[in-house]
Parts: C-alpha cells; sequence; structure tokens
C-alpha cells in the first residue's frame, strides 16, 4: 500500500482535503484547510503558450484576418471589452 500525501502549492500544509475533479482534464483537485486558498489540482500542468502569444495570435486575427469581434469571442473565448482594451494599450 502507497500513501501519497499531498501539500497546499501556497501555503505548504498537508491539511488539504479532497474536492472533487476538473471537468476538463479529470485531475483531482484539492482544498487546502489551512489557508482556505484557492483550489489546486493534483500535478497542474502549464499551458503550452505564453499568455503574450496568445494575445497577439488575438490581435493578428482581429486586425490581419479582419475577424469580427463576437467572432473572436466565439474562436478564443475572450471578451470583446478585453481585446478593445488591448487595442487601446497599443
Amino acid at each position: 500500500m502507497v500513501i501519497e500525501v499531498v501539500t497546499c502549492r501556497h501555503c505548504g500544509s498537508d491539511d488539504v482535503l479532497k474536492n472533487g475533479f476538473a471537468p476538463n482534464n479529470g485531475k483531482q483537485k484539492y482544498l487546502c484547510r489551512a489557508c482556505c486558498g484557492p483550489q489546486s489540482r493534483q500535478d497542474p500542468s502549464h499551458n503550452g503558450y505564453t499568455q503574450e502569444e496568445r494575445k497577439e495570435e488575438i490581435l493578428r486575427a482581429y486586425q490581419e484576418e479582419r475577424s469580427s469581434l463576437r467572432g473572436l469571442r466565439r474562436t478564443f473565448g475572450v471578451s470583446p471589452t478585453t481585446v478593445l482594451g488591448w487595442l487601446k494599450k497599443r
């Protein structure tokens, strides 16, 4: 029998509870009772891209490909307000 000790990524405490499964990848979610911080997942993985790369891709689609703001919402799942804010900062 193997016992796996899970610790909180935020405070390092081992006082964590299982708290369901993530809907997108089925990984176990945990909730820390010590810090009551955000939920953490078992073996969290990072995105395959940086936020800056994703932002540039969306802005390129808007400017060069002439995609509408509604189309960007459907395709990328980003709010039109967010895209307009990015454009104003440029």
